[in-house]
């Protein structure tokens, strides 16, 4: 059976790099492409960070069933297709899914022992600055998505895991850690040093080890990150 991996964060956390980045270091994950109606941005391609289809096309999947969630975000369609998980358990590999809250919740009810991830920004004025650093967004779609920000890091009690991108390094070995401690909890194998050690490093991004670390980064949102806050 196939581990579920939920990777879900605010635009501009660093999330593609630290999900690119997971990828050299961890075999045997897949990841799930998802597929939208917005338009390209900059050097995407389609197949390769989103499928890029047309509202008749996206319909048409829903109409099929064809996807596992999909939601509506600033007027264009994005969803997860089933497909991939399907091909992750033919091939004997774990999937990681690169998703919005949204879409985090509706995976949550399919399958609740997927593991879920939360990346944080360090506080709002990088999430910002790191915005507007990319030059990909107008001013307007920059002001929108620090607001989205704000109520998307309000969810953050909803999910398993915390992981605040401050400095790189770190937060690749704490993604790593993550992923492959799950394996090893759900092995039920005796353990290594070494896998002992990745336990460790993933026990501290716990929600229930991290709230401490969260308030601070809620309260340069403006956010009380109370449960059901948002």
């Amino acid at each position: 059976m196939s581990i579920v991996y939920i990777v879900s964060a605010p635009s501009g956390s660093g999330k593609s790099t630290l999900v690119n980045e997971l990828f050299k270091v961890v075999k045997h994950l897949d990841f799930s492409i998802s597929y939208t109606t917005r338009p390209p941005r900059g050097s995407e391609q389609n197949g390769k960070e989103y499928f890029f289809v047309t509202n008749e096309e996206f319909k048409a999947m829903i109409a099929a069933d064809e996807f596992l969630e999909y939601a509506n975000v600033f007027g264009n369609y994005y969803g997860t297709a089933r497909r991939f998980l399907r091909q992750a358990e033919a091939a004997g590999n774990d999937l990681l899914l690169d998703i919005d809250v949204q879409g985090a919740d509706k995976i949550k009810e399919k399958i609740p022992e997927a593991a879920s991830i939360f990346i944080l920004p360090p506080d709002r004025e990088k999430l910002e600055w790191r915005l507007r650093n990319r030059g990909l967004d107008s001013e307007q779609v920059i002001r929108r998505r620090l607001v989205t920000a704000t109520r998307e890091i309000e969810n953050y009690w909803k999910y398993d895991y915390i992981l605040v991108n401050n400095r790189l390094e770190q937060a690749i070995d704490e993604l790593r850690a993550i992923v492959l401690a799950e394996r090893v909890s759900r092995a039920g194998t005796k353990r290594t040093a070494d896998e002992a050690r990745l336990i460790e490093t993933a026990q501290a991004c716990r929600l229930d080890q991290a709230r401490e670390r969260v308030q601070p980064i809620l309260a340069s949102f403006g956010a009380d990150g109370k449960p059901g806050a948002s």
